[in-house]
C-alpha cells in the first residue's frame, strides 16, 4: 500500500448518483476524465481485466474466435447499411486531413460482415463465430452513473454466421448458454427478458438485465408463468372486438373548462351520469401529438391515441420507432394544423385521410366496437359514444402506453405483471440477413447456388460489468467483491508500531505470494489502524488478514469481508488456511 498508486477518499464525489460510482471513486478504482469518460486506476484495471477474462474464457469455450477491429472506422460500410444516417447525433463523426469521413465505432456489425465476405465463400466454411472485446464510442446526451452509462466503454460483441435459419437457432442457443455461465460467474442477480431489436434489426431478441433499483431499464415479470420482458417489448393482448349494433350514435356535448382528463371525468359524472357506474379516466380517449425527427432532418407529426388513464411511455415509444428521435409537439409545430384544438383533439381530425393528414396510431386496447369519450375538435366540447370501427378508423396500432403493475400477462390467462428495474448487461439478437443483404455477404451452398448468410449478434457490457457487480456487492462500509473478480485474494493489514509485527506481516505477504495468492499488503508505517481498517473495508477484498496484537499469542486474525466473521489462526497455519479459503 505504501507503493500502490491509490488514494482513498472519505467524502463522496459530488457528481456520484449511484453507490457503485461513489464507491469506485472513493476506493481509488477510477477517476473521471470528462463527462461519461473515465480512467482505470491500478485497482480498477485489475477488476476489469478479471471481468474481461471471464468473458473471454466463456466465449472461447464454445469455439468462438477472438479478433480485433479498429475503433476508427470508415464511413462507407455504414453508409451501405444506412446507419451513418440512422445513428443521427448518437455517434462521433470526424474527418481526416484529406476530408474523408470517419466515425468512432459504436458497434461493428458492418466490419464483421465484410471480413467474412472477404475471406469465406462456401457453406463448408460455416458456421463461424467471431468476437472482439473492443472500446466503443457513443455520444450519449446524458451520461450518468459513472461507468454504467458513458460515452466511451468496452463491449464484447460477437457474431455468428450460418448458412440457414436452423444454424442460426443453434448458434443463438450456444451463445445464450455461454451468457448464462458468464453472468453466473460475475456474481450478481440477473434476469433474462424478451427485448426489442431496435436499430439493430432482426427477429428474436433477449436482454440479460442485472436486477438493480438504480437501473434505467424497466422490465416486467408474470406472477404465474415464466414470462419476462423489457417494457419496450411488452405486447398488449388486445381485448376481443365488441358488438356495437345497439350503441347510440356519437353525439357532441358541451364540456366547458375540461382541457384535462380529470376535469373531463368530473364534468361527465356531474352532467352525464352513467347508470351502471361512475365515469373514469379509462373511458376517455386521449390523443397525444409528437414529432418524429428523422435522420435526414425531416420532421413528421404523429398522433397517438390511448386510454385516458394511461400515459405515453417515452422509452416504449422510442423503442417502437428507433432509430428515429421523438419529441413532444411544440407550439410552432402545432400552429401548422389550425384544424386541431388543443385540449379537445379527437379522431375526426386525425389520420392520413383527414384534413390534418397526421398519421394516427392507437393503443391495441382500442379495438373495434369499444366506445369512447374524446375531443370534438371544438373548444369546450367532447364527443360521447364514439365507437372504434364505426365512427373512426386509425391508421394502425402502436405499443406506446405505460405498462403498470397488475396489467394482464400477454402469455397466460391467470397471471398479472409486476414491474422491476434493471441494468442492461447483455443483449442477444437473431439479426437474420439485414447486414448480409446490405453488404452482399453470400456463399455457395451444397448445390453450388449463391445464398445469403444469416447472422446473429451478441453483446456484453464488459466495462459496465464492473460497476454492476459493485452495485450488487457493497455495504455501508464499502465494496465487497466476489472472489473471482476481486483485485486481490487477501488484504493484509499490519497494525501498531512494533517492528516484529511488520516483519511477520511482510513474511506472511511473501509466503502467500509464493503460494500463488494475490496480496495487497498495507505496510504503511505511520497510518493508524483505524484508517487501515477503513481502507480495507472500502477497497473490498473478500478476505482481510490482520497482523497485530494477536501476534503475541502466535495468531493472526482472518476476517470474511462479506459476513464479518472473524477467526484467529496460528501464524504457522495461516498460509495453508488462507489458500484453502481462497480456493474453496
Amino acid at each position: 500500500m505504501s507503493k500502490l498508486f491509490v488514494r482513498t477518499l472519505r467524502e463522496d464525489p459530488v457528481d456520484a448518483e449511484v453507490p457503485s460510482h461513489r464507491l469506485l471513486v472513493r476506493a481509488g478504482y477510477i477517476r473521471r476524465a470528462a463527462p461519461g469518460i473515465y480512467s482505470w486506476l491500478p485497482l480498477g484495471l485489475r477488476v476489469y481485466k478479471k471481468v474481461e477474462n471471464i468473458v473471454r474464457e466463456e466465449m472461447n469455450a464454445i469455439g468462438a474466435q477472438e479478433l480485433q477491429f479498429p475503433a476508427l472506422l470508415p464511413r462507407e460500410p455504414y453508409e451501405a447499411t444506412g446507419r451513418w444516417t440512422d445513428y443521427g447525433a448518437g455517434i462521433f463523426r470526424l474527418k481526416d486531413r484529406k476530408g474523408n469521413d470517419y466515425l468512432l465505432g459504436p458497434t461493428h456489425e458492418e466490419m464483421f460482415t465484410l471480413v467474412v465476405k472477404e475471406l469465406y465463400s462456401s457453406y463448408k466454411d460455416l458456421p463461424v463465430w467471431l468476437y472482439q472485446i473492443q472500446t466503443k464510442y457513443r455520444d450519449e446526451a446524458r451520461p450518468r452513473a459513472g461507468l454504467i452509462r458513458g460515452r466511451e466503454f468496452v463491449m464484447k460483441d460477437s457474431y455468428s454466421f450460418d448458412i440457414d435459419d436452423a444454424g442460426l437457432d443453434a448458434s443463438y442457443a450456444a451463445h445464450r448458454e455461454a451468457y448464462i455461465r458468464t453472468f453466473e460467474r460475475f456474481g450478481f442477480d440477473y434476469v433474462i427478458v424478451k427485448a426489442t431489436s431496435g436499430a439493430m434489426g432482426g427477429s428474436k431478441s433477449e436482454e440479460f438485465l442485472a436486477s438493480s433499483p438504480v437501473g434505467e431499464d424497466t422490465y416486467v415479470r408474470c406472477t404465474k408463468c415464466d414470462y419476462a420482458a423489457n417494457v419496450e417489448a411488452v405486447q398488449v393482448r388486445p381485448p376481443a372486438p365488441v358488438a356495437y349494433d345497439d350503441a347510440p350514435a356519437a353525439h357532441a356535448e358541451d364540456t366547458p373548462d375540461t382541457p384535462t382528463i380529470q376535469t373531463l371525468v368530473d364534468h361527465l359524472n356531474a352532467a352525464f351520469p352513467r347508470e351502471d357506474r361512475p365515469w373514469n379516466a379509462g373511458d376517455t380517449l386521449k390523443n397525444v401529438l409528437v414529432v418524429l425527427k428523422h435522420a435526414d432532418g425531416t420532421r413528421e407529426p404523429l398522433a397517438i391515441g390511448l386510454p385516458g388513464d394511461r400515459e405515453v411511455d417515452q422509452k416504449r415509444l422510442e423503442g417502437m420507432l428507433e432509430p428515429t428521435e421523438v419529441e413532444a409537439m411544440d407550439e410552432k409545430d402545432f400552429a401548422k394544423y389550425p384544424s386541431l384544438v388543443k385540449g379537445y383533439i379527437g379522431p375526426a381530425e386525425l389520420g392520413e385521410k383527414s384534413e390534418s393528414g397526421i398519421r394516427y396510431l392507437v393503443d391495441p386496447r382500442i379495438v373495434e366496437g369499444t366506445r369512447w369519450v374524446t375531443g370534438a375538435n371544438v373548444h369546450g366540447s367532447h364527443v360521447l359514444d364514439l365507437v372504434a370501427g364505426r365512427d373512426f378508423t386509425p391508421d394502425g396500432t402502436i405499443e406506446a402506453a405505460e405498462v403498470r403493475d397488475g396489467d394482464p400477462c400477454p402469455n397466460c390467462d391467470d397471471g398479472t405483471l409486476e414491474t422491476a428495474r434493471g441494468i442492461e448487461m447483455g443483449h442477444i439478437f437473431q439479426l437474420g440477413r439485414k447486414y448480409a443483404d446490405a453488404l452482399g455477404l453470400q456463399v455457395l451452398d451444397e448445390n453450388g447456388k449463391l445464398v445469403t448468410v444469416t447472422m446473429g449478434s451478441y453483446g456484453i457490457g464488459v466495462s459496465r460489468a464492473v460497476p454492476v457487480i459493485a452495485e450488487d456487492n457493497h455495504d455501508e462500509l464499502g465494496l465487497i467483491w466476489p472472489r473471482e473478480v476481486a483485485p486481490a485474494d487477501v488484504h493484509l493489514v499490519a497494525t501498531g508500531k512494533d517492528a516484529a509485527v511488520f516483519e511477520a506481516a511482510s513474511k506472511l505477504a511473501d509466503d502467500l505470494s509464493a503460494a500463488g495468492l494475490d496480496v495487497i499488503y498495507d505496510d504503511r508505517p505511520k497510518v493508524s489502524p483505524g484508517v487501515k481498517f477503513k481502507d480495507a473495508e472500502l477497497i473490498g477484498v473478500p478476505t482481510i488478514v490482520t497482523v497485530g496484537r494477536g501476534l503475541a499469542d502466535g495468531n493472526v486474525e482472518v476476517k470474511d469481508r462479506r459476513s464479518g466473521e472473524r477467526t484467529d489462526v496460528p501464524v504457522g497455519d495461516a498460509v495453508t488456511h488462507l489458500v484453502g479459503v481462497v480456493r474453496s
